[in-house]
């Protein structure tokens, strides 16, 4: 996997929502939950005949009550969670550059984490994904503990002392070394 960048998903809204929808779930139904969410509420675009889809922005999902985003099948903690990202973002009380200005990487973590339902695996996707910190890792990541189990021939996952003391040798770059991880699994 040479050369492996961390995909980034620019949009500080799509990147909580899809960390809040990917909580405890597996990968397969997270994909239909955020394609419905799409589908319900973003907006489409035809061009030749092709459908595309643009994902719902903060301000589109921050009106919505628990009752329209449970008819997607999340589950009422999901659907207040996302209802309530939304609004601190569509509300600015929360942004990529507050993030950025938080000072470093364990502030932006803290900021994350004090928001009603995102905690630590979460705040790390994030901090991962949209605003590509080397050194976010969602320690807690199933996936994660399955590549390192399969890549070590192991029958068992890592405990997470033990995926901790690994890590040390990746510090500063635990979010490329988790998606060279990742991309183990596919």
């Amino acid at each position: 996997f040479s050369g492996l960048r961390i995909i980034g998903i620019p949009d500080l809204f799509e990147a909580m929502s899809w960390g809040i929808i990917g909580q405890q779930i597996n990968l397969a139904f997270a994909y239909t939950l955020k394609r419905r969410l799409v589908e319900h509420f973003g907006k489409r675009i035809t061009c030749d005949g092709n459908t595309y889809w643009i994902y719902p922005t903060a301000h589109d999902i921050a009106s919505l009550t628990v009752q329209d985003l449970q008819q997607l099948r999340m589950t009422e903690r999901k659907c207040e969670y996302l209802i309530h990202t939304a609004q601190l973002i569509a509300d600015k009380r929360l942004s990529k550059e507050m993030l950025l200005a938080a000072g470093d990487f364990k502030q932006a973590e803290q900021m994350l984490t004090q928001i009603r339902g995102i905690g630590p695996w979460t705040a790390n996707y994030v901090l991962m994904r949209c605003l590509r910190m080397p050194s976010a890792f969602p320690i807690d990541d199933v996936g994660l503990h399955n590549a390192i189990r399969h890549r070590l021939g192991s029958d068992r996952k890592p405990t997470k002392s033990e995926l901790r003391e690994m890590s040390e040798k990746w510090s500063g770059w635990e979010a490329y070394a988790t998606f060279y991880l990742w991309r183990y699994l596919y």
